[in-house]
């Protein structure tokens, strides 16, 4: 009883006749470009173009009773058709351009942001190449330190040269 109750009470929502069906923009979005995608082929061209071919030489040529569309009411149907195709295509198309802009703004800001780190690490690369090359003006070459230890053996040699020579004070 207490659940009838609770249901009773609460307000009663607007409810629809007809439910549309849930489709994600995304599957609207991909249907679109393969959409778009086959239409700007050659071979829709040429397909098209047999099939109208077909159609009014069939409905010029055949006998009054086999034509569908006849010549006299100017096409109508195939006029319908091609129409019908239009209404569809035309939208089908821009969503798929729609898509392929979006595509292209979020790879441009990526290369962007990609071209921003790059800049940031060839600095940070450039300012540590600079450190180094300051350190190494402070450190000591092969050569350098051959001609000082060159230097040092010439003192040594000239030490103990002199060490050798009797002094003048001790004849």
């Amino acid at each position: 009883m207490a659940r009838n109750r609770s249901v009773l009470e609460k307000p009663m929502t607007r409810r629809t006749r007809f439910r549309m069906p849930n489709i994600s923009q995304e599957t609207v979005g991909r249907v679109s470009e393969r959409f778009a995608r086959a239409m700007g082929t050659g071979a829709f061209l040429i397909f098209m173009t047999v099939f109208v071919a077909l159609w009014l030489s069939w409905n010029t040529l055949a006998s009054q009773g086999a034509q569908f569309d006849p010549r006299a009411l100017n096409f109508t149907l195939l006029t319908l058709i091609l129409s019908l195709q239009a209404s569809y295509a035309a939208p089908l198309i821009l969503l798929a351009q729609n898509r392929q802009d979006d595509r292209d703004r979020v790879k441009f800001e990526q290369d962007r942001q990609r071209a921003e780190r790059t800049l940031a690490d060839t600095e940070y690369l450039t300012r540590e190449v600079a450190a180094l090359a300051l350190t190494l003006d402070e450190v000591a070459t092969k050569d350098f330190v051959r001609d000082e230890i060159r230097d040092a053996l010439k003192d040594l040699l000239e030490q103990l040269r002199e060490d050798k020579k009797p002094s003048k004070k001790s004849k």
